[in-house]
């Protein structure tokens, strides 16, 4: 995966965590629409970590074949 690629997702993801964190109601976080938007920006965060996890290997993986 190209650095642009993985960067083009990564903020993507932050863009969604953006969006759902408007739709947030501070009153009832784990009712209606907050439930889902919860649930919008846990999905967000593990896509970020899975991204970052996937980079971090790639590079490790550069590193031992340039070896």
């Amino acid at each position: 995966m190209n650095k642009i690629v993985l960067l083009v997702l990564i903020v993507l993801a932050l863009a969604l965590i953006g969006y759902n964190v408007t739709m947030l109601d501070t009153d009832n976080p784990l009712e209606g629409d907050s439930l889902v938007a919860l649930i919008g920006i846990a999905a967000a965060l593990c896509a970020i970590v899975l991204l970052l996890i996937y980079h971090t290997a790639k590079r490790i993986q550069n590193k031992l074949d340039n070896e």
